[in-house]
C-alpha cells in the first residue's frame, strides 16, 4: 500500500505529515521505526499493576509520537487516555478500546506500506 493509502487507512493526516516531512521516503523510514517503539506495551503493563504514574508517561509518549507522524485517530484516542491518568486516575477502561484499535491499526497498517 501506498504511504498515502495508510494515512486514509489509519485515519491520519497525510498532507500534514507530509508538510512536515516533505518525502514519502522520509515519512516511510520515521513511520517504521513506530512499532519498536516500547510505550504502548509499557501502557498495558503500568495499567495492569496500577502504577498511574507510569501508565500517563506511556499514553503521553503514544500521544506525542501519533501527533508528529500524523497517525490522527490513534493520537485522539491516545490523547483520551493520557487526561484521565493526568488527573490521576486509572479509570480508562472506556477509552482503552478506542486506542487498541487505533494502534493495532496503526502498526497493521505499517506491515502493509510499500517500501
Amino acid at each position: 500500500m501506498t504511504v498515502e493509502k495508510f494515512y486514509e487507512v489509519i485515519g491520519g493526516d497525510y498532507a500534514g505529515t507530509k508538510a512536515r516531512l516533505m518525502t514519502d521516503e522520509r515519512i516511510v523510514r520515521f513511520v517504521n521505526k513506530f512499532p519498536a517503539d516500547g510505550s504502548y506495551q509499557l501502557l498495558k503493563d503500568s495499567l495492569a499493576s496500577g502504577n498511574v504514574e507510569e501508565a500517563f508517561r506511556a499514553a503521553h509518549t503514544i500521544k506525542g509520537v501519533a501527533q508528529n507522524l500524523g497517525f490522527t485517530a490513534l493520537f485522539i484516542s491516545a490523547e483520551a487516555v493520557t487526561e484521565i491518568l493526568r488527573a490521576g486516575s486509572l479509570a480508562v477502561e472506556d477509552k482503552m478500546p478506542d486506542l487498541d484499535v487505533s494502534y493495532k491499526r496503526t502498526i497493521d497498517g505499517i506491515a502493509q506500506i510499500d517500501a
